[in-house]
């Protein structure tokens, strides 16, 4: 996910910083899933998450070498 441009726009979405400054990896067929919701005042949000992809392979332990000391994403 660190290399995937696909993660890197959701990255963007959310005001996070990147894994990666230059994603070089192209998914194929990434499903993102966005969500609009209330939020408090009469505001509205969105959510954004990477949900499915063809490419996606398990690397376990990934996320804690790419981010140590920071929270597992949900």
């Amino acid at each position: 996910m660190d290399r995937c441009q696909a993660y890197h726009a959701v990255e963007r979405q959310h005001g996070v910083p990147h894994l990666s400054a230059a994603p070089d990896f192209q998914p194929q067929q990434p499903r993102i899933h966005v969500q609009v919701v209330d939020l408090p005042h009469d505001q509205v949000g969105v959510e954004w998450d990477v949900r499915a992809c063809q490419s996606f392979q398990a690397q376990p332990g990934h996320w804690l070498r790419l981010r140590p000391h920071q929270a597992l994403p949900r």
